[in-house]
């Protein structure tokens, strides 16, 4: 039985109250459950143990990191749990420090990931699907979701995660399309996650 974790990333404002993740996290484990998939969740804007969040890790085959756009990154409840969880994951527990040695102190940063899994990133943003892989759009100039979202996939790569691929929502506050959302998403859990974890 495959396993997974599904991070909730989304931070409370009063003018995003976290439904749409909600529901995208809710709809990932009605389908994953439905496909026997064993599943564990963590919402960084609630309590969480440091300990108990290294497990989770350790335990899955698959990570499901679901997140708002927040200021072209990601929320600050979830950087405090980067912070806090695989900061103190870094020195054993999930990787060998940063990948170099005393013999090859310039070679390998960043390679010393100890997991074997995959992971997916998820995202609902304001931004339309327009705006990116667009030079005519100068404010990404060009760049994909992927190339704004690298950080996130270093922080993942540094673990030994290998990546699915990226989901996104777009436009969901100017002009949402939330039930097309909710139909290419569940495609998506399925070809991506399902078939290939």
């Amino acid at each position: 039985m495959k396993k997974v974790f599904i991070i909730n990333g989304h931070q409370y404002y009063p003018f995003a109250e976290g439904k749409l993740n909600k529901a995208l996290v809710d709809r990932a484990s009605d389908l994953l459950g439905g496909a026997d998939f064993e599943i564990k969740t963590t919402a960084t804007q609630e309590d969480y143990n440091v300990e108990e969040e290294l497990e989770k890790f350790l335990w899955a085959d698959v990570v499901l990191f679901q997140t708002p756009l927040n200021w072209m990154g990601v929320t600050w409840s979830f950087k405090k749990y980067i912070d806090e969880v695989l900061t103190a994951g870094m020195m054993g527990t999930l990787s060998q420090g940063d990948g170099r040695s005393k013999e090859e102190p310039k070679k390998n940063y960043g390679l010393a990931g100890l997991l074997k899994g995959k992971y997916m990133i998820s995202v609902t943003a304001n931004a339309p699907k327009e705006a990116f892989n667009n030079p005519e759009e100068k404010f990404f100039d060009s760049k994909s979701e992927d190339d704004l979202l690298l950080p996130m996939h270093l922080n993942f790569k540094w673990f030994g995660l290998e990546p699915l691929k990226t989901f996104f929502a777009y436009d969901v506050m100017k002009n949402p399309e939330i039930e097309n959302d909710f139909i290419r998403f569940d495609k998506h859990i399925k070809e991506e996650l399902i078939a290939k974890a």
